[in-house]
């Protein structure tokens, strides 16, 4: 393609006349690990970036990088100003020439959800990619620290994470004695799919004593049948669905009267965005759940 070729060569020479004007030791405070493992280096803070997934988004704009985001991928929405944000594919199918377009000298990929093959072109043609796939709590509060730093904007980036950790605390503090209620979370109805022990939303579920009745299966989001949500017959069913305000995934449970969920009406929706990105919202997401367990819990 000739020009992806042109677009390199151009973000080659530029890195290289970038280079000159930083010392080592610039590059040596802008070093980071991202969730791969690997570490990724600037030699100055990054002032265009952009971004391969919708929880990537929203958490950059935590970290206080929101203005100098040039793009980013379908669905990011979040906050207001992301929704004017030019899109680059969405994160299942990027658009590569449109990426190089942007000379970012930042792109902040999705670890799992993007075509690993398109991300590693990125970095082929000279573009730097930090990974972001934060898989536990504390992984949200770090994330917010290296964009923070990568970005220039650690003071931002720090107190959002501080602020994060605080609440998620609070929250552990509050049901760390609670009665235990066994839960079913869906993620998605067609096929009918939840998350194992190890997903985050699971972690979620545990810190609001709940318990994942599917938390034993291999598959991080793993499908299920609705006959095997009925035979483990959970206490509460709690589902994502189609949108911040669809909660149409709680009907098709109503038509199993003798389910302990539905018997006590114990159906709740979560809006996805909450809980299903792993963004700072997740404290959000698992206030409302913990809420909407402990309702679980008065009316066994």
């Amino acid at each position: 393609m000739p020009i992806v070729r042109t677009l390199c060569r151009r973000l080659l020479i530029a890195g290289a006349l970038t280079g000159t004007l930083w010392p080592a030791s610039a590059l040596a405070k802008l070093c980071v690990n991202d969730d791969a493992g690997r570490q990724v280096c600037l030699t100055h803070p990054a002032q265009r970036i952009v971004s391969l997934s919708p929880g990537g988004t929203e958490l950059l704009y935590d970290a206080g990088a929101g203005g100098k985001l040039l793009a980013t991928v379908d669905f990011s929405d979040y906050p207001a100003a992301a929704r004017k944000l030019p899109r680059i594919g969405s994160a299942e199918r990027l658009d590569l020439e449109a990426i190089l377009a942007w000379q970012p000298d930042l792109v902040v990929a999705w670890r799992s959800g993007n075509p690993k093959a398109q991300v590693a072109r990125l970095e082929q043609l000279g573009l730097t990619v930090y990974r972001s796939e934060p898989r536990h709590f504390a992984d949200i509060g770090s994330t917010l620290e290296r964009l923070g730093k990568l970005a220039g904007s650690e003071s931002v980036g720090d107190a959002a994470a501080a602020h994060f950790r605080a609440g998620i605390d609070a929250l552990r503090q509050q049901y760390a004695h609670a009665t235990p209620v066994t839960v079913f979370y869906e993620i998605w109805e067609k096929p009918l799919m939840t998350v194992n022990g190890r997903h985050l939303i699971s972690q979620a579920i545990r810190l609001c004593g709940g318990s994942n009745i599917f938390a034993s299966l291999s598959s991080l989001a793993p499908r299920v049948s609705r006959e095997a949500v009925i035979a483990k017959n959970p206490q509460a069913i709690v589902v994502g669905g189609l949108g911040e305000n669809n909660r149409q995934w709680l009907s098709p449970w109503k038509a199993f009267p003798a389910l302990s969920a539905v018997q006590h009406g114990n159906l709740f929706f979560v809006p996805p965005s909450t809980l299903q990105r792993p963004t700072p919202r997740m404290l959000d997401g698992v206030r409302s759940l913990c809420q909407d367990l402990e309702q679980a819990r008065a009316r066994r």
